[in-house]
């Protein structure tokens, strides 16, 4: 397996997570080191990450994320139980689906050329949306079952992987997450983690010191 991506991409992020969580071995390409054009001629949608498996190229982190876990489904990364796993499944769309497309660089790059909104603009944009979902996502964790120390019990599962890169945004761009002390407990659970360790940041050559680490 070869994993595209970039060093701070949210996205790349969860899926790095989730091979050091199984132990399946992979190498890590950082795109911005490809000739120019390489990366479109190899993933089409132009975006992160891509996932390179015997020759077939898998773009979109959830897709990456459920072939892994079809591929190699211990330890799972959702709880057996059916509604429960739909619970996992939600928290973490809300994340990849709704949050994130919101907030991410492309969106705030087009916010501050083309629309020509001034960086308090776009900060207040950033903070509305991550606010939003951060405050449906710590009422979700206060009306689980069974408690913590991982989002959804004593294992990380889909929801964690997604909870921790944007919270390691949020902080980047100096949000407030005192509200939110449940999110903040889960993530410091996963610090704790050798596999969330192994796929931070700053571990990865493309990663340049100037973001904040995430250990």
């Amino acid at each position: 397996m070869r994993l595209y991506g970039r060093a701070r991409n949210s996205a790349g992020w969860r899926v790095r997570i989730a091979l050091h969580l199984k132990g399946v071995p992979f190498t890590y390409v950082p795109i911005g080191g490809l000739p120019p054009g390489a990366w479109r001629a190899l993933n089409p949608q132009g975006l992160m990450p891509a996932l390179e498996i015997d020759g077939r190229v898998v773009a979109q982190s959830g897709a990456i994320l459920e072939l892994i876990e079809e591929l190699h489904p211990d330890p799972p990364l959702l709880p057996a139980d059916p509604v429960a796993r739909a619970e996992v499944r939600a928290f973490a769309g809300l994340i990849a689906a709704d949050l994130h497309p919101l907030n991410n660089n492309r969106v705030r790059k087009y916010l501050a050329g083309p629309l020509g909104r001034s960086p308090a603009e776009i900060q207040a944009w950033y903070e509305h949306w991550l606010a939003t979902a951060l405050a449906s996502l710590e009422e979700t964790l206060r009306r689980r079952d069974g408690g913590g120390p991982f989002c959804f019990g004593s294992r990380p599962t889909l929801a964690d992987l997604h909870l921790v890169p944007q919270l390691y945004n949020a902080r980047r761009f100096a949000c407030d997450l005192a509200s939110y002390p449940l999110l903040v407990a889960a993530d410091a659970a996963c610090r704790e983690v050798p596999a969330f360790r192994a796929a931070a940041p700053e571990k990865l050559p493309d990663f340049t010191g100037t973001d904040p680490a995430w250990i």
